[in-house]
């Protein structure tokens, strides 16, 4: 088990579910569909993500390799920079800021994140004999 993975998993889910039911009831009437849609996509995959850490620290226990455990450091990278630019964007838009300050090239960089945590999940487990 690796209790830092099963954690921010955790709470990570429960912002989640959080910042998901404020975007539903709170944000719905103040934002353009459009942002609406930016805010909900950082959500999921704030959920998506959440998952995937829980299962990083599950899957320690049978795969105890460096790699689970910066595959977790990459998840939680990648929500923070993708879906806590898609937050900020999503603020930014609402308040009428037209440069944006640079938050959208996080976005992208919190993706590869993501897809590196993948990669290195896949290599964790194909290591295994």
């Amino acid at each position: 088990m690796h209790k830092p993975a099963l954690s921010s998993g955790t709470v990570f889910a429960a912002l989640a579910v959080i910042l998901g039911a404020f975007g539903a009831h709170a944000l719905k009437q103040v934002l353009e569909p459009d942002q609406l849609v930016t805010f909900e996509t950082g959500v999921r995959y704030q959920f998506y993500h959440s998952f995937a850490l829980i299962a990083c620290g599950l899957l320690y226990a049978s795969f105890p390799f460096k790699q689970v455990k910066q595959a977790t450091t990459c998840f939680l990278l990648g929500v923070i920079l993708f879906s806590g630019s898609l937050y900020a964007l999503t603020l930014l838009k609402a308040n009428g800021e037209v440069g944006l300050r640079g938050v959208g090239i996080l976005t992208p960089i919190g993706g590869v994140f993501f897809i590196l945590g993948w990669i290195l999940l896949f290599w964790a487990i194909i290591k295994k004999k």
